[in-house]
């Protein structure tokens, strides 16, 4: 019999393995998946120290990859601007990473400014689905006709946000890699192209 020490020992060393190295392969692998040309601008929102920031900003070498973040310590310890540029710093792309403090649910960009838009298990911490929804909204606002919309979150939430969206949306589990103890608290990725 399986002793609940044991199982907890699991969803532990499952949650440090993707906290330490999973997300990051998995980002690295659906960024690769994008077909990007290398050009384009690209908004990250909840973009926190940069994980998913700097993986897209060292595929944009002529492109432009901007992260918005409130920079909250509660959702993430060390969430603020200049931890965000000095890792992008370490990784070589802080000629092409700009963050900003902006709110997902009024962002202060125009429309249609940007290729891509991502957003790493940042929306479902907005406290009501009306907040939620809203940035959904808005990162569609900001996506250039035949963009792409890339939101990483748990599977309850990615369903509802690719229900409001209203248009052709995909979702995929993310697998192993980006669970967070258990299957239960698994990652799935929502992609939509914006139709012209």
């Amino acid at each position: 019999m399986v002793t609940a020490g044991a199982v907890l020992m699991a969803n532990t060393g499952i949650y440090l393995h993707t906290t330490l190295h999973g997300k990051f392969r998995i980002w690295k692998r659906e960024l690769d998946r994008a077909g990007l040309k290398g050009d384009e601008r690209l908004l990250d929102l909840g973009c926190g120290r940069g994980a998913v920031l700097i993986e897209a900003a060292r595929r944009l070498p002529t492109g432009h990859a901007v992260g918005v973040d409130l920079w909250s310590g509660q959702d993430q310890s060390g969430n603020r601007p200049e931890a965000t540029l000095a890792n992008a710093a370490a990784a070589g792309v802080a000629d092409r990473v700009e963050v900003r403090t902006a709110d997902m649910t009024e962002l202060p960009f125009a429309d249609a400014s940007f290729d891509v838009v991502t957003s790493a298990l940042a929306i479902h911490n907005i406290p009501s689905f009306a907040g939620r929804y809203r940035a959904v909204d808005e990162a569609m606002r900001v996506l250039r006709p035949g963009g792409q919309l890339f939101v990483a979150d748990f599977w309850a939430m990615a369903r509802k946000y690719a229900a409001h969206i209203g248009q052709d949306t995909t979702l995929r589990g993310l697998g192993p890699g980006y669970w967070y103890g258990s299957p239960w608290l698994g990652v799935t990725l929502l992609h939509v192209v914006k139709e012209h």
